[in-house]
Formats: structure tokens, C-alpha cells, sequence
């Protein structure tokens, strides 16, 4: 498999979502609904788990930078995964809200495992 085959790939991925958003306005509209709807759930989970878990101090303080860490990781995979060619602005909003969601269920986890007792 040689490098110039992968973006290629990639683009064959996505090409049948491209394909189905251009089909109708209705279609691109349930997309970024969908997107909305998934940044905002993840938000929520955020921003419920980091109010539970509590402030900063020394045992938070591992668990809120794991929880940036795999948020930047997420971020960066999904920068080298989604196409920049077409419906960018899509996969920036999918991007960051599977990057957020990713963070919020790993403090959800944390939370369970720490508090479960």
C-alpha cells in the first residue's frame, strides 16, 4: 500500500455520505441537526461529570488532564480520518463532538470506578 492510496481511501469512505447529503437540502439539515444534537449531549455529560467529580486538587486534577489528553487525541485521529476536500465544516462539528464525547465518557468511567463504592 503505497502513501498516496490512503487519502484516496479515505475519500472513497466518505464519498457516499457526500453522495446523499447532495441528494437533498433535507438530508445536509438532518446532518448538522444530528451534529447539534451530539455536541450538545456530550456538553452535557462534560460539564455534569466535571461538576460531580469536584474542584481541582491532586487526585481531580489526573483525571481532568486524562480527560484533555484523550480529548486532544480524538481531535488529532479525526484531523488525519475526515477529508478537507468537501463538507468540512460537517466534520469540524463532528469532530469536536465525538472529541468531547470521548472526554465525557471517559469522566463518566472515572466517576463510576471512583465513587462507586
Amino acid at each position: 500500500m503505497n502513501p498516496e492510496s490512503v487519502p484516496a481511501m479515505l475519500l472513497a469512505t466518505f464519498s457516499p455520505l457526500k453522495n446523499w447529503v447532495e441528494q437533498s437540502n433535507s438530508n445536509w439539515n438532518v446532518l448538522i441537526v444530528g451534529g447539534v444534537v451530539l455536541i450538545f449531549i456530550a456538553l452535557s455529560i462534560v460539564l455534569t461529570f466535571r461538576f460531580k467529580i469536584g474542584k481541582v486538587d491532586e487526585r481531580t486534577n489526573e483525571i481532568y488532564l486524562k480527560s484533555s489528553y484523550l480529548l486532544l487525541c480524538v481531535v488529532v485521529l479525526c484531523d488525519l480520518i475526515f477529508p478537507k476536500e468537501y463538507m468540512w465544516q460537517i466534520f469540524f462539528l463532528f469532530k469536536y463532538s465525538l472529541a468531547i464525547l470521548v472526554s465525557g465518557i471517559y469522566l463518566a468511567i472515572r466517576y463510576m470506578k471512583d465513587f462507586s463504592n
